[in-house]
């Protein structure tokens, strides 16, 4: 359905083209690779009524996808809520806030899943048998799980420290798992070396340009479910940094192809204090970030200490004129237990960076309080639980006895029992 409308691989710096295949570099400068479309064909095919018709799921944008055919992976991903946070807006002192929520995205509870179903579906198409990634954990999740479902072979490479939680939701799936004692940025390399020596297909490697691609569909639909609008600010949080620019391009693209119209957008990137290089890079005003050799937070899934796209996440972020912050862990986590107690949403630590991010942009004027915002929740609380504890109150034991029980509702003034 698509094969027409991918012209090639483009080199984001210096614009040479490539034939589609796995590769993700230019061999002349060394940048990155993305796809490349012709959006006058797809403008004339695709429209709001025909999107509308199709299940609610991430392939509702085929034509704005990497595919030659039909999706052969992850056809029940995306698809997911965008809340109205009417009560976590109080919380922050706005008047309109949205919650894109990808903590409950099929299959593994995170956005993940929508970059793995491009990946592996485009790796099928290459002809590969055996797939893999670097991970800081929802990746392997959601590779391991995909290519189970797919019959394909997953050897997935992690940092040793990661979550356990994470470790097993990749385990159980029957993938090979590698932990790694270095850093991510250390798996990375190991995966490139990996990718370079086997015929394998690594979806944030030499599968990199499509995976990224799987992105773009977390903003398609929540410029969908505004009514075809555009928010006015976009708070995200940033790892490799490819989301923020990927939902930027997705928003671009829906008005190349005529399905809405452009209107300003400042996106606004998020990071934990213990691995900030592209927010440090931003607040700086240098265009380049310096890599964190070490990275210690709780947000694990965001410690990419030499994110791939921080140049082009911080080019982002300038652009449209947003802003970059970072959060301390003790931030992090009364953030997250914030999100639940008012939204009723459980996200992992990236989110309660987003969340926090995005109160300490509205104190310091950066969002104003009266315009549209939308957070972006990539992943579920299930994964990072330790991260929380320590702003949950413990159960009361008492006795099977209305006796024990009766003076609890003096204690607890808010419940209301009829």
């Amino acid at each position: 359905m698509a094969s027409s409308f991918v012209r090639g691989l483009k080199c984001r710096l210096c614009g040479k083209m490539y034939p589609v295949s796995p590769i993700n570099f230019c061999e002349d400068d060394f940048g990155p690779l993305e796809v490349d479309y012709d959006y006058e064909a797809i403008g004339e095919v695709i429209s709001r009524e025909k999107i509308s018709l199709r299940p609610k799921t991430m392939w509702r944008y085929q034509e704005l996808l990497p595919l030659e055919g039909e999706p052969t992976v992850g056809l029940q991903v995306g698809g997911t809520p965008l809340v109205k946070a009417d009560r976590l807006a109080a919380a922050l002192g706005v008047e309109k806030l949205w919650v894109k929520n990808d903590a409950v995205n099929f299959p593994t509870l995170s956005f993940k899943d929508r970059v793995v179903a491009v990946a592996l579906s485009k790796a099928r198409e290459f002809g590969f048998t055996t797939v893999g990634c670097a991970s800081t954990g929802n990746l392997a999740n959601s590779v391991a799980a995909n290519a189970a479902a797919a019959g394909l072979q997953a050897c997935i490479l992690v940092p040793a420290d990661l979550e356990r939680t994470k470790i097993l939701n990749t385990s159980v799936y029957g993938a090979r798992v590698v932990a790694v004692q270095g850093t991510y940025d250390e798996v990375n390399r190991l995966c490139q070396q990996i990718a370079d020596r086997y015929n394998w297909g690594l979806v944030n490697i030499n599968l990199r340009p499509f995976y990224a691609e799987g992105s773009k569909t977390f903003g398609y639909e929540i410029a969908e479910d505004l009514g075809w609008r555009l928010p006015q600010h976009v708070v995200s949080p940033m790892a490799g940094g490819s989301l923020i620019g990927k939902i930027r391009k997705a928003f671009w693209e829906l008005a190349q192809v005529g399905l809405l119209e452009e209107t300003p957008v400042r996106f606004h990137g998020a990071q934990a204090m213990g691995c900030n290089p592209i927010t440090e890079m931003v607040k700086s005003g240098r265009e380049a970030h310096r890599p964190v050799r070490k990275p210690n937070t709780i947000a694990k899934s965001l410690a990419i200490g030499d994110p791939a796209d921080g140049y082009f996440a911080g080019k982002v972020i300038r652009e449209t004129g947003g802003w970059a912050e970072d959060v301390s862990d003790a931030e992090i986590s009364e953030a997250m237990a914030l999100l639940a107690k008012s939204e009723g949403i459980f996200a992992e630590t990236a989110g309660g960076v987003t969340v926090a991010v995005a109160r300490k942009l509205i104190e310091q004027g950066r969002i104003p309080r009266h315009e549209e915002i939308v957070l972006c929740i990539t992943g579920n609380g299930l994964k990072t639980q330790d991260a929380v504890v320590e702003q949950l109150r413990q159960p009361v034991k008492i006795r099977p006895s209305m006796d024990d029980f009766a003076p609890l509702i003096e204690e607890v003034g808010e419940l209301a029992l009829v």
